[in-house]
């Protein structure tokens, strides 16, 4: 345990001893992640690992928002499986007692962005009333039809999970869908592809606030390879999303189809 705290402290020292402009003198930046039940874990657990490590030199705030204080389980609700298996997250605020100021929200995707509209219509309308105070909107994976039916997609370009595609589309008809994307930026709104995309973006996301310097450092401290070309993705052909295809490549049928 001693060593792994010297190696914290060595990387975080590292890491600010680098970088220039991310002294304890910034603003401290505020940072809220929706949950709800059935949430996709990497969606919310992947990026949060690159910003856990960025908080150590930059000055952070988390807060986790969802209908209740009650903790938020990834287990599926809405369809049988042959296991008991799930983690939770607990909750630090809910929709009706949000966090104040908030500079970044980030929504994550999963099987509960199928859930009845009733169950989701709270975090759909949060989401609506919180954008335009927000500086940036970042959405992984599923996580984007929230925002295409809070309306603000609007006319925008944005992407999601490839293997849900059809139903992605069917969430928000006046939205730009970009068929072929990693992550999609338009404004102040990041969008990202399937699941493990998110980490991609946040990356992206923190190079750009910060500095690609930073970005690359934390990448190599939790020795993750970044996709840095934001038009990567093979997904986008096994999951034919472009019509390009005849059929959905074969290493998509290894396993049961679950859309995410």
């Amino acid at each position: 345990m001693k060593q792994f705290v010297t190696f914290v402290l060595a990387a975080a020292a590292f890491v600010h001893a680098q970088d220039t402009g991310t002294s304890s003198l910034q603003p401290l930046v505020n940072i809220g992640y929706v949950v709800f039940p059935s949430f996709e874990a990497l969606d919310v657990f992947g990026p949060l690992d690159p910003l856990n490590m960025l908080s150590m030199t930059v000055p952070l705030n988390l807060s986790i928002i969802a209908g209740s204080l009650d903790p938020v389980n990834t287990r599926p609700v809405s369809m049988a499986t042959p296991s008991f298996f799930g983690e939770s997250i607990v909750p630090s605020h809910t929709f009706a007692d949000p966090p104040k100021n908030l500079d970044v929200l980030i929504v994550p995707g999963g099987l509960g962005t199928r859930a009845p509209i009733e169950q989701l219509q709270p975090a759909i309308d949060f989401i609506k009333t919180q954008y335009p105070d927000l500086k940036y909107l970042i959405s992984v994976c599923t996580g984007a039809t929230l925002l295409a039916r809070a309306g603000v997609l609007d006319g925008r370009r944005a992407t999601s999970n490839k293997a849900a595609w059809a139903f992605v589309k069917s969430t928000g008809p006046n939205v730009e869908w970009v068929p072929q994307a990693r992550w999609v930026v338009d404004g102040n709104i990041w969008t990202t592809s399937g699941v493990a995309a998110g980490i991609d973006g946040i990356f992206a996301w923190i190079g750009h606030v910060w500095g690609e310097d930073t970005s690359l450092r934390i990448a190599n401290l939790i020795e993750y390879e970044r996709h840095t070309d934001p038009s990567w993705d093979p997904f986008a052909i096994i999951w034919n999303t472009t019509g390009t295809a005849s059929a959905p490549a074969a290493s998509a049928k290894l396993l049961p189809v679950i859309e995410i």
